[in-house]
């Protein structure tokens, strides 16, 4: 009843992280982590999130019925956790109770191991499990089935995987799925605009040419027949796919200290950095340059 509960209730967070500490925590967890939230991503991590004193299994409980997706990073030593395990149990019920978006959930993340050594057990994940069965009663068997399963049908699922690549990469692949599957629109430009699907195909055909090029496209055209409205459009549309982004509006009488706002706006927003301190429209032209280009 608790996973069907958690459908109908707004989701706090869109991302829950599961991982095993010990393996990814200071590395590539916390680098996904600080990416995700550097682009809008709320992210639950159970050391940013869970207050001190807090009752931490019923805390990570109520964090994953209060997600939108889950993203589990499979390490080789994330079945020797039994709060890991227990926490994927939790998600898998979540995500498969009257969800038939559940394979749209959830994303592995293949750390150094095989989908195969995860989904049956090989490994350090049968090393892992051979340990949790010593001694183990009727009612920790039973635990232990949930766990296999739990395994079994996340290593079905399309996920990524960090081999010899750089992780950086896998990174932004992860973020690139994560604000697709959310569906963010990041400006209104309104429904069933007539004609925009046209239009965001024109201007698609020639961006898709080359993706490493810098393009400059005028849509030109008398007054208020929708041409910031379709600039609108392609940048919901594309925005997702690079690394900074950032949209302005102009107008021909923008004085100094307008031009300052917009420069400050252009960096922060593409660099997704805050602590940037310019202080007159010129100096802003030499950090664009710098920055930028």
């Amino acid at each position: 009843m608790a996973s069907s509960s958690s459908s109908s209730r707004p989701h706090i967070y869109d991302v829950f992280l599961s991982f095993r500490g010990e393996d990814t925590r200071k590395n590539f967890t916390d680098h996904l982590y600080n990416t995700l939230i550097a682009y809008g991503v709320r992210t639950f991590r159970d050391d940013e999130e869970l207050q001190k004193g807090d009752d931490i299994k019923s805390g990570l409980s109520t964090a994953i019925q209060d997600s939108n997706l889950f993203l589990i990073i499979f390490s080789e030593n994330y079945a020797t956790s039994k709060w890991c395990l227990n926490e994927l149990v939790k998600i898998t019920e979540c995500t498969t109770a009257a969800d038939d978006q559940a394979g749209k959930r959830v994303i592995p993340v293949f750390y150094h191991v095989n989908p195969r050594d995860v989904g049956h057990q090989w490994g350090s994940f049968q090393d892992a499990f051979l340990n949790h069965e010593k001694d183990a009663d009727q009612e920790k068997k039973e635990l232990i089935g949930k766990w296999r399963i739990a395994l079994e049908k996340a290593a079905m699922l399309s996920g990524n995987h960090v081999n010899n690549q750089h992780e950086t990469e896998v990174i932004k692949k992860i973020r690139e799925v994560i604000i697709t599957r959310l569906n963010r629109t990041r400006l209104h430009v309104g429904d069933n605009i007539v004609g925009m699907d046209f239009h965001l195909k024109q201007l698609n055909s020639m961006i898709k040419t080359r993706r490493d090029d810098v393009y400059m496209i005028d849509i030109y055209g008398i007054g208020r027949i929708g041409k910031t409205t379709i600039a609108m459009a392609i940048y919901n549309d594309i925005s997702s796919q690079f690394d900074g982004d950032c949209f302005l509006q102009v107008d021909g009488k923008t004085s100094n200290s307008g031009l300052l706002e917009l420069q400050k706006k252009l960096l922060e927003s593409t660099l997704k950095d805050q602590s940037l301190a310019i202080h007159d429209h010129s100096e802003g032209i030499n950090v664009i340059k710098e920055r930028l280009c």
